[in-house]
């Protein structure tokens, strides 16, 4: 898909979000302390945006005759997240002065990315952001084979009814959870980070909606037309969406904000997503200045950012012993300064390769009935 300017820019929101709240949460004295503390929004950001992609790489095939190739997306997700991921991995796990916490889950929680699974709070700290790039991968492995099965006979009820069930079926999960297990434990937070928060069936609002976007796009024209005829319309009821989420989920551990936090911003973010991406609308045509840059690297720096305040710290900890403002900035800069390393000696090489060897597996497309 060609990159746009909308996308980009949500994606570089998703990622600045992210580090603000590590930043507040590891006390650098932000400016902006409760832009910071809501930052966990980001990550569903994120998810929405990759519900949207991955569901329009699909769903175009189908909608032009094609039989997508399930082993071909497989090989690029492999060359797009591995090599950076195994890297960082292999630095975590080396090199201990590197961790930003002596608590790490054992390597093959990583390796099979079930990290986020069975989570042990006591050993939560190190490298646990990676929670979030499980939920993903689980996402990568079962979506092709869905999508599979749901178009070997087409149904667009079929499919609307498969994509309620999965959503209905995380508000029961984390409804049950809070109700029979986080509200009585004596630590509200781990428990809510354990039994909701982390595991991949809780979190697949933000997935789900972007690929409930992608299907009005390919199957739906008519719908799409209308979002993309009326881009600013649909961008202020996304962004009432979001402050309605930012309130509901003020007590973040509370039942509302648990059971029903999660679909509030996946859809608001999903409507604001369709606006972007409206060549009618300003940002889905504007490039910011730099954002573009700091989209290229977001999963390298979602990777690494934690270990660059760790180098900090243990290299330069004069420099940010009193957290203030010049901790905050010597964060950022090491953040993107790590970041651009990685991914122009690892995850943009990786990414060439796969396209190279992408070309040589690609077959004659198959003809497959859509209805």
């Amino acid at each position: 898909m060609k990159r746009q300017p909308g996308l980009d820019l949500i994606r570089t929101i998703a990622i600045v979000l992210v580090l603000l709240r590590h930043a507040a949460l590891s006390g650098l004295g932000l400016p902006m302390g409760y832009v910071g503390l809501s930052g966990w929004m980001g990550v569903d950001l994120f998810f929405v945006l990759s519900g949207y992609l991955i569901g329009s790489q699909f769903f175009q095939q189908y909608v032009r005759g094609q039989n997508p190739a399930i082993g071909s997306f497989y090989l690029r997700r492999a060359f797009r997240i591995l090599p950076a991921y195994w890297a960082i991995l292999g630095l975590y796990f080396c090199f201990p002065i590197l961790r930003e916490d002596a608590g790490i889950q054992p390597l093959w929680r990583f390796v099979t990315f079930t990290e986020n699974l069975l989570f042990d709070s006591s050993q939560r700290q190190t490298f646990a952001h990676a929670w979030s790039l499980c939920v993903e991968e689980h996402f990568y492995l079962l979506f092709p084979l869905l999508v599979w099965g749901l178009m070997r006979r087409p149904s667009w009820e079929k499919t609307a009814a498969v994509c309620g069930l999965i959503l209905g079926a995380g508000i029961a999960l984390r409804a049950f959870a809070w109700l029979h297990e986080v509200r009585h434990l004596p630590d509200l937070n781990n428990g809510y980070l354990e039994l909701i928060y982390y595991p991949t069936p809780m979190r697949l609002d933000g997935l789900m909606a972007g690929v409930i976007l992608a299907a009005i796009k390919c199957f739906r024209p008519g719908w799409w037309e209308r979002l993309m005829n009326h881009p600013y319309k649909v961008l202020a009821v996304g962004t009432a969406g979001m402050i309605g989420t930012i309130w509901l989920t003020r007590h973040r551990t509370s039942f509302e904000a648990s059971v029903f936090g999660f679909p509030a911003i996946a859809f608001s973010v999903a409507l604001i997503t369709a606006a972007c991406v409206s060549p009618k609308c300003v940002l889905g045509t504007f490039r910011v200045p730099g954002v573009r840059a700091v989209a290229a690297i977001t999963f390298s720096l979602y990777l690494c950012h934690l270990m660059a305040w760790q180098v900090v710290k243990a290299f330069l900890p004069g420099w940010v012993e009193h957290r203030g403002p010049q901790s905050f900035v010597l964060f950022m800069a090491a953040a993107f300064l790590l970041a651009t390393l990685l991914y122009f000696l690892i995850e943009r090489p990786f990414l060439l390769l796969r396209d190279r060897l992408d070309g040589r597996m690609r077959t004659a497309p198959v003809k497959v009935t859509v209805g």
